[in-house]
């Protein structure tokens, strides 16, 4: 990741105003939080004085409750249900972010801001929208698989940007709405639309004169390879990326490569555009400024990558390419069992090793073999000790097997199956899944990993193309 200036800013709330119809009651937090105090005007509705919910005068519920809904709740929301998940409380929840993005990176990084309550509107082509969405159609027969996991949330806007009017409505939405512009466009591609960061924020400090909105904006950009260098405007896709970082180089088998099954260069981009626009607020908190933010995919995949290019350090080979195995550890990898079953196991130190010899295998002679003396040695020898330890689990079943690494302490998991995973017991023991909406009906989602457990992600509707045109440009002041 690269930052071409300072990161720096104030926080500050959107200058988007709800239409009355639609407009949350103001609300006050204390510093408690379990006790909120909620305002209302008393035209706005019954409530005209403060109300104070406590969370102690309420049962339990059986988990955190979430929404699907668009709208902002309001205090016609249940008690339980607003104090577990008011909207305000989310981190995010002033913060608005106009995004012109496409397929993965960007998507991903934006989504888990609006999971964080962060407002992101999304521009997309009138009739074809993000092309991530026609990747495949796996999701009920009708949506990507892709777009359905990094597009929750968020409000879809159509738009032509090759038309001028439509260009100026998009500048009109950044001017007014934007305290943080994304885009992952071609390097150069957007400062020819007037959409780079110093065009942006120039007309942001012109729309507003003496504010400094334009001097506050976070502007972030992911491309393949940066803003600068050789490579700057050579194309680049998930897979070339993985290529090009070298993950291609040491990941499959010594006979055959192998890509990562997932969109790893992406996802990698990504999440450090996330985590830097993240701290990029909190900068600006300190200063008042924003900055520009320069993500490339293959700088945030060679980071994930220290490992090996250490490893092969000042011209060393590289580890040999292992398959589903450690290439540098061993025993650490699957083993087959009896009845074509088969396990993953790890053994990381000399105990542990010493545990899987002689409890789980009854070998202790392995224990004093030279050629299995360390980890670098059962490495080089990995050919001759799997036959062993695959010989003896042949005995066992898959089952079997599992509970004797269990009774002993040793690491071990099952290879799951996608199904496997949605009906995992620990991610059911730990209430991860929700559901969001959608145009094709109500889909399970997990929730993002790690947020307190005092304010419930944001998990609401995967948007349709255009979805929110109407309501953003009534919002604008624009008639459509």
């Amino acid at each position: 990741m690269a930052t071409r200036s300072a990161c720096a800013g104030v926080l500050f709330k959107s200058s988007w105003a709800l239409s009355p119809a639609i407009r949350a009651p103001t609300r006050h937090m204390t510093s408690t939080y379990c006790s909120p105090t909620i305002t209302q005007s008393p035209q706005r509705g019954s409530i005209s004085r403060p109300l104070q919910l406590h969370r102690s005068s309420l049962p339990p519920p059986l988990h955190r409750s979430y929404t699907t809904s668009r709208p902002l709740r309001s205090t016609s929301s249940s008690q339980e249900d607003f104090i577990f998940n008011p909207p305000h409380a989310r981190p995010l929840s002033d913060i608005t972010v106009v995004a012109l993005e496409q397929v993965i990176s960007m998507p991903l990084a934006t989504r888990h801001l609006s999971d964080l309550g962060a407002r992101v509107i999304k521009i997309e082509r009138p009739g074809i929208g993000d092309f991530v969405r026609h990747h495949d159609k796996r999701v009920r027969g009708k949506l990507c698989s892709h777009f359905v996991w990094i597009n929750r949330n968020k409000q879809s806007l159509a738009l032509d940007i090759k038309d001028p009017k439509d260009m100026d409505i998009l500048k009109k939405v950044v001017t007014e709405k934007a305290d943080i512009f994304v885009q992952n466009l071609r390097p150069g591609d957007a400062a020819k639309m007037g959409l780079g960061y110093e065009d942006v924020k120039k007309l942001m400090n012109d729309a507003y004169p003496g504010e400094g909105r334009g001097d506050r904006l976070i502007y972030t950009s992911i491309s393949g390879y940066g803003n600068q260098g050789p490579y700057t405007h050579k194309k680049a896709y998930d897979l070339l990326i993985q290529a090009e970082a070298g993950l291609l180089n040491i990941t499959g088998t010594e006979e055959q490569m192998a890509k990562v099954g997932c969109s790893i260069a992406d996802i990698s981009a990504g999440m450090y555009a996330y985590s830097c626009i993240m701290a990029a607020v909190l900068q600006r908190q300190k200063t008042g400024k924003g900055c520009e933010i320069d993500v490339s995919m293959l700088e945030s995949l060679v980071e994930w990558m220290n490992f090996p290019l250490y490893y092969a350090y000042e011209g060393q080979p590289r580890a040999k390419r292992a398959g589903a195995s450690h290439a540098a550890i061993y025993p650490y990898g699957p083993f087959g069992t009896g009845g074509d079953g088969k396990v993953m196991l790890g053994v990381q130190n000399e105990r542990e090793w010493k545990i899987l010899a002689t409890q789980v295998l009854q070998r202790e002679d392995l224990t004093t073999n030279p050629k299995f003396q360390d980890t670098a040695s059962r490495s080089e020898n990995r050919d001759e000790l799997e036959a062993i330890i695959t010989g003896i689990f042949q005995a066992y079943s898959a089952d079997e097997v599992t509970q004797l690494l269990e009774d002993a302490g040793i690491a071990n998991a099952k290879v799951n199956d996608m199904q496997d995973v949605w009906n995992h017991p620990q991610l059911k023991a730990r209430d991860r899944l929700r559901e969001v909406d959608s145009e094709v009906g109500k889909i399970k989602a997990f929730l993002p990993p790690g947020l307190s457990a005092d304010v419930e992600a944001r998990m609401e509707r995967i948007p349709k193309i255009g979805e929110d045109n109407e309501s953003i440009l009534r919002e604008l002041g624009i008639k459509s």
